[in-house]
C-alpha cells in the first residue's frame, strides 16, 4: 500500500477503503512467535510434485479469492523478508501483518523461520565458541 496524492491509500492501484482491523477479521492475536526480525518466506509446490503433476488445487482455488493484501505478501516473501520489512514495504502495521503471516503459516502458504534470539538468554554453547574464537585470533 502507498500513499496517493490524495492522501488515501492504495493498492496495486486502487484505493483501499477497508480499515485494517477489518483485514484481520478483528483479530489481534497470531498462532505463530513473529518477532520483526522473523524472516519468512513463500513456499512453493515441490519440484518433485510439479514434476509428477501432482498439484494442490485447495492452494491454487484459494489464491484465487486471496485479499490484494495477502497475495502481496506471498508476492513479496517469494525472495526471504522479515516481518518487518513486509509491514514497511506494505504500509500495513505490524499487527495487521503478524496475523496476516500467521493465516498463511497455517495454511502451508509461508514458512516462518524462528530466530536465534528466540529464547530466554543467550546460547551459552555459542558465546564458548565465540570466546575461543577471539582467543584464538
Amino acid at each position: 500500500m502507498a500513499a496517493d496524492d490524495g492522501g488515501r491509500s492504495t493498492v496495486g492501484g486502487r484505493s483501499a477503503r477497508v480499515r485494517p482491523y477489518a483485514l484481520t477479521r478483528g483479530r489481534t492475536r497470531y498462532s505463530h512467535v513473529l518477532s520483526v526480525e522473523t524472516l519468512v518466506t513463500t513456499l512453493d509446490c515441490d519440484e518433485a510434485d510439479a514434476a509428477a503433476g501432482v498439484v494442490d488445487v485447495a492452494r491454487l482455488e484459494t489464491g484465487r479469492s486471496d485479499m490484494p493484501e495477502v497475495r502481496a505478501i506471498i508476492e513479496l516473501c517469494r525472495g526471504v523478508r522479515s516481518v518487518a520489512e513486509v509491514s514497511a514495504l506494505l504500509d500495513l502495521p505490524l499487527g495487521v501483518v503478524r496475523v496476516l503471516i500467521g493465516d498463511l503459516a497455517n495454511q502451508g502458504r509461508i514458512s516462518v523461520y524462528q530466530t536465534a534470539g528466540d529464547g530466554d538468554g543467550p546460547d551459552r554453547a555459542l558465546l564458548e565458541r565465540l570466546l575461543g574464537g577471539l582467543r584464538r585470533l
